[in-house]
């Protein structure tokens, strides 16, 4: 049975989750600059960074009263403001999107165990990065390059995957069963492909386990846009999504065709995935834990669920990528590494939580 709270705890719980967003990301905002590959002071790092947001109107120079050089003063500015900043960013951004696409498909399928990844558009997107990695396209322009392949390679399968929602006969079981189908597809063919030729395995083991690594100013400003038309498309389906978790027949007494609901949720959440492939390569669980932490402290309401999660998204993956600084100072591993530690236990309870309701029968 659905919970049912009092009038005032449904207020209050969407303002709460407002509140505990609104500080995760102050926080991380303050503590993520400080964090990187490269060492820097402190009082460095938040004087260039206040320098650079006033235009010189708090601080006239970057380093002025430190100890520090003309020199190495340039150099920090560099690193802090072209590879640190575009870094964080990006995160956010890539964090957004993989938690509002999650949100989406567990409202779509009514599947807590949903995830952008379900419907096998990472492996698309890896095959386009192996092909431009194996083959060496025009490796000198791989910075242009690689997100398009990946892009291209990802929405390719979101589509093949949006002809299915298309038949006649469709329903939410046939696409759970031809995306986990094509995603073992895709998988065979990125093996072919570098069997034949093995010397790209290692830049595409790092594209597996995804990175920050391709993190420029304008790259964030081109995910930024995406993010934001896709994200804000989806969030106009919220009240759909509400009345589709209350079955097909509701939602269409309510004027809800939920076929073509689950068309245009399921385009959109693929290309918003697509996005977050192009730029970091595969970041797991981003898309799986966000939702439920939402649904926990605001309730379930879509329309507070989709905007939620992508901040939740933002923050989960952020935190992510400080924790891989700190726990490896000096370090830039891939950062799918530390998003798999936190979301398979939590995928695990989602199984333990869920196996009252399987219809297999005890083992």
């Amino acid at each position: 049975m659905a919970e049912v709270l009092p009038p005032r705890i449904r207020v209050l719980r969407p303002v709460a989750l407002v509140l505990v967003i609104a500080a995760g990301i102050v926080a991380l905002l303050v503590v993520s600059p400080l964090l990187g590959s490269v060492a820097i002071p402190a009082r460095d790092v938040l004087q260039i960074v206040l320098h650079q947001l006033s235009g010189g109107a708090l601080f006239p120079q970057s380093c002025v009263g430190m100890p520090t050089n003309e020199r190495l003063c340039g150099a920090y500015t560099v690193i802090i403001w072209q590879l640190v900043i575009p870094e964080i960013l990006l995160a956010l951004i890539v964090g957004a999107a993989l938690g509002i696409s999650g949100g989406a498909l567990q409202g779509i399928f009514r599947n807590p165990l949903a995830d952008p990844f379900l419907l096998g558009i990472s492996s698309g997107g890896t095959i386009g990065a192996a092909i431009l990695y194996v083959y060496r396209i025009d490796v000198a322009q791989a910075d242009v390059f690689l997100p398009l392949f990946a892009f291209l390679g990802a929405i390719t399968t979101g589509l093949v995957i949006l002809g299915v929602a298309r038949g006649r006969f469709s329903s939410v079981e046939t696409l759970l069963l031809a995306g986990v189908a094509l995603a073992n597809l895709l998988s065979a063919v990125l093996s072919l492909i570098l069997l034949y030729n093995p010397t790209g395995s290692v830049q595409v083991t790092f594209w597996l386990l995804g990175g920050l690594g391709l993190a420029t100013w304008t790259i964030d400003g081109i995910a930024f846009g995406a993010v934001v038309v896709l994200g804000t498309l989806l969030v106009l389906h919220g009240r759909e999504l509400n009345l589709i978790q209350l079955g097909n027949d509701v939602a269409q007494s309510a004027g809800v065709d939920a076929r073509r609901v689950r068309l245009r949720v399921i385009l959109l959440a693929s290309m918003a995935t697509a996005v977050a492939v192009a730029f970091t390569g595969i970041i797991g669980f981003v898309g799986l834990v966000s939702p439920h932490i939402v649904r926990r402290l605001g309730g379930n309401d879509y329309r507070v669920v989709l905007p939620g999660a992508a901040a939740v998204g933002a923050i989960f993956l952020l935190t992510a990528r400080d924790i891989s600084y700190v726990a490896f100072p000096g370090s830039v591993l891939p950062i799918g590494i530390f998003t798999a530690f936190a979301g398979v236990p939590f995928f695990l309870y989602l199984l333990y939580r869920q196996r009252r309701s399987t219809t297999m029968g005890a083992m």
